[in-house]
């Protein structure tokens, strides 16, 4: 497991008796930290196109629509005659998390889904694994007979995304086949609202299946909300799915502002925090926001500027570490925002996976939270039961960063580890 960017060993490992580790400590008897994740496994064809194309194939732009196959082919073969299409990338939102994490962290997550019985030598399935990180364990994957998923992402000029997919066999995950002791050892558990739109799909009940294990083994359920189409259809259903089970919710602002009616973003984040204990919200070139609880008694106040606007010196104690609600006392409200990594890319090509970059650096960040507990389990770092290993502050530039290597470049995944972070001011608290 490697750490989540680069810092001083004392940092890490405080000097005193209680947080060393032994001599003689057995570092491979160490419980594995893996996370895993469900998705409708499916294959990203990326193409540039003109507002009349969506038009004509009667697509809302910025949202995500089913196709039928026939329509789907027919599509597809207009792109290609008009040399539009980009290129073709494993893809699915928790697919792109699961990947990133594991090239982050250089380390195990474990994929659930389906895929054709049958590969063949340059098909769908056998691209899609061939371009996933070696990392991502596919030894659970339920085979089923069908064609695999794929997604026509159209990019207008204005740099939007448009979704038109076709099915295949992407929701025939049952919920015989959820493995409750892989996820009951997990870190986390990550899904997305893509999985719930359908409740007479198999892929529904599983995924009701697998949290609901989750959460009998106190492990956080990680919820991106996907496009702003299935918020609005769903948004009652999810509001209570949010608070019924949900640890972490990543989103961007339409998918947020379809959730709770809010179109300030850190209003907005107010609201999620009603619903989760820890909220991401991508705002584009705005950068991001981290929000999230911490007890009043392991608060840290940020050495940076204190700024206000719809909330009052909201990043006042952006310094501190996410906690969930249940675990805090007298709990505080906690904000961090940050603008784009250097300004943003000189030229973005897509923003197709930004915010799944995001939310991979955030799970890291997590996992490696659980990897220290279980090292040095009575080092200052876990005085409380802390959801992250770095503070809101950290996590959020770290995000920004892992979000920015995606923007760069015409692929929703990493190609490889990001150059390591300078320590920052706030470190300086863990030193103690």
């Amino acid at each position: 497991m490697k750490f989540p960017g680069r810092r001083k060993t004392k940092h890490y490992f405080p000097v005193s008796s209680e947080s060393r580790i032994p001599l003689d400590w057995d570092l491979d008897g160490l419980d594995e930290i893996y996370i895993v994740g469900i998705d409708q496994l499916i294959v990203d064809v990326e193409a540039e196109v003109d507002d009349s194309i969506l038009e004509q194939a009667e697509l809302k732009k910025g949202e995500s629509i089913v196709l039928p196959d026939t329509k789907m082919e027919a599509l597809t073969k207009k792109l290609k005659e008009e040399n539009k299409i980009l290129g073709v990338y494993a893809g699915g939102s928790i697919g792109n998390t699961l990947h990133n994490y594991s090239v982050l962290s250089d380390d195990r997550s474990v994929a659930l889904g389906t895929i054709p019985t049958n590969l063949s030598v340059g098909d769908d399935a056998f691209k899609y694994i061939c371009t996933t990180n070696s990392h991502v364990d596919f030894s659970y994957l339920k085979p089923v007979s069908g064609p695999m998923a794929r997604a026509l992402c159209m990019i207008t000029p204005d740099r939007e995304r448009t979704f038109a997919i076709a099915k295949g066999i992407m929701n025939e995950l049952t919920a015989d086949s959820i493995p409750s002791e892989v996820i009951e050892k997990s870190a986390a558990l990550m899904i997305s609202t893509y999985l719930l739109r359908d409740e007479n799909a198999p892929m529904f009940k599983a995924t009701i299946e697998a949290v609901k294990v989750a959460k009998a083994a106190g492990v956080p359920v990680i919820l991106s909300l996907g496009t702003s189409g299935i918020v609005r259809e769903r948004q009652d259903f999810l509001r209570g799915f949010l608070r019924d089970y949900v640890t972490v919710a990543a989103m961007n602002e339409v998918e947020a502002s379809a959730l709770t009616g809010e179109e300030d973003p850190l209003l907005n984040c107010e609201k999620l925090l009603d619903l989760v204990d820890l909220a991401l919200l991508t705002v584009g070139p705005r950068g991001l926001y981290l929000a999230g609880y911490s007890d009043k008694e392991y608060l840290r106040e940020t050495k940076d500027m204190i700024h206000s606007k719809s909330i009052g010196e909201y990043n006042k104690f952006e310094y501190s570490r996410a906690m969930k609600l249940s675990s805090c006392k007298e709990p505080v409200k906690i904000y961090s925002h940050i603008n784009p990594y250097m300004g943003g890319p000189g030229k973005v090509i897509s923003t197709n996976g930004a915010g799944d970059a995001a939310l991979a650096a955030l799970l890291h960040d997590m996992a490696a939270n659980q990897y220290h507990r279980r090292l040095i389990p009575k080092s200052p770092k876990h005085a409380a039961v802390f959801l992250t290993y770095s503070s809101f502050h950290q996590v959020a530039k770290y995000a920004n960063r892992v979000s920015f290597e995606v923007l760069r470049q015409n692929s929703p995944r990493l190609s490889r580890g990001l150059p390591e972070r300078e320590d920052s001011l706030e470190e300086a608290y863990w030193a103690r």
